[in-house]
């Protein structure tokens, strides 16, 4: 992560000279900036909290960070996308959740000087191209993105592994949201034209290729979801409840993901249905990662394809994070030539799909999913053609 690269090559290109020229308006200094990806899901999703597997891929979609130093304990800090401000004193940040959108820049500071961090006080200010609220992790890329330029500012380093980890808990601690860590992690270790198989226990990962004529299409539905204040947090408990039972007559099992299909079909009757229903899908997503990094290895796309669809039932019959125009989408790049596969991705209840796409036909797909389903919601979409990319980083200032 102390590596330096220019800019993403899809971001707005007049971004960072717009940040530059802001940061300039609003503290008269020139910023050190740094930047940090949101990241698409191609399979495993609500398996990461249960200990599981996840196979997602960082974007060329970033949320950048310029700061410079200053000399009290205070952090000012200017959201250009929200056109918003806000001011903390490091000596008296306290844990919990207040609904504002400094909430992760107060927890990753938070959560950094608990660690042992000594801060220093910074302005700052963030501009991004991740889209807000549609399941592309914006929050994990303001998180990483705030932490690398805290501690670059305070002459100070982590691992990325250790950012992600904070980061995570900032996320728990101060915006009360119980993420897994999938997020924070591909937003530190993504790698350009790969996505990653990440054992979320142990925080092994494998990196993957994407062959090189594949498209990542993100299809994003324009629905906001709201992970805190409804469905996110609730099937997380709902898969703790699955585990207490199951563990009964399971003592060996840790998490969801040391349950077997064989062994949660022979004890349902422990569960209600809808607890059964929850846990069958996180313990089948996770055998459908697995066989998803295998295929990958062998470029079998059109096997990935298929897993994605089956991917994409299970979370709506099963996990029930779906919404309508989540399907409807999912249903309409089915059946374009040149899709390979289709899934919503992120945490549900809105958000984005993402398709597996050819890149000769991407454009003719983009064009298409927009029109029909402008003509069946009403709702203008925005669809996005990205590439793997890499992790968090310096931005090269020119």
């Amino acid at each position: 992560m102390g590596e330096t690269f220019a800019p993403n090559k899809s971001a707005d290109s007049t971004l960072l000279p717009k940040l530059k020229t802001l940061f300039a308006e609003l503290y008269g200094a020139v910023p050190a900036i740094y930047r940090a990806p949101g990241r698409v899901n191609l399979i495993g999703e609500h398996t990461d909290y249960n200990d599981g597997f996840v196979m997602p891929a960082a974007l060329d979609l970033s949320t950048y960070v310029a700061v410079s130093p200053r000399q009290d304990r205070r952090l000012h800090v200017y959201s250009a996308n929200l056109k918003n401000k806000c001011d903390l004193d490091l000596d008296s940040i306290q844990p919990g959740r207040s609904g504002h959108w400094s909430d992760y820049v107060r927890g990753v500071a938070g959560v950094l000087q608990s660690a042992g961090y000594e801060l220093r006080g910074a302005d700052l200010a963030i501009a991004s191209d991740v889209p807000l609220g549609s399941g592309l992790s914006s929050s994990a890329a303001l998180e990483v993105s705030t932490a690398l330029a805290l501690l670059s500012n305070s002459h100070l380093s982590a691992s990325p592994t250790e950012i992600a980890q904070m980061c995570q808990k900032a996320e728990h601690v101060y915006a009360e949201t119980r993420c897994g860590i999938m997020d924070q992690f591909i937003s530190c270790h993504g790698r350009a034209g790969h996505a990653i198989m990440l054992d979320c226990r142990s925080l092994e990962f494998e990196l993957l290729p994407i062959p090189p004529q594949t498209r990542l299409m993100v299809c994003n539905t324009m629905v906001k979801h709201e992970h805190a204040s409804g469905g996110y947090n609730t099937r997380r408990r709902e898969c703790e409840d699955g585990l207490r039972a199951l563990a009964e007559v399971l003592p060996v099992i840790h998490a969801l993901r040391d349950v077997t299909l064989d062994e949660l079909e022979k004890h349902r009757d422990r569960l209600s249905p809808v607890i059964y229903k929850r846990v069958r899908h996180v313990v089948t997503e996770n055998e459908r990662v697995k066989q998803a990094a295998r295929v990958l290895v062998t470029g079998d796309i059109a096997a990935l394809g298929r897993l994605m669809a089956d991917s994409h039932r299970s979370l709506r019959d099963d996990y029930e994070v779906s919404i309508a125009e989540l399907d409807l989408m999912v249903e309409l790049a089915q059946g374009q030539a040149g899709v390979y596969g289709a899934r919503m991705t992120g945490g549900g209840f809105g958000g984005c799909t993402i398709n597996l796409v050819d890149a000769a036909y991407a454009e003719a797909v983009r064009q298409k999913l927009e029109k029909d389903y402008q003509e069946k919601t009403g709702i203008k979409p925005v669809i996005l053609i990205c590439e793997a990319s890499d992790g968090a980083a310096t931005v090269a200032v020119s």
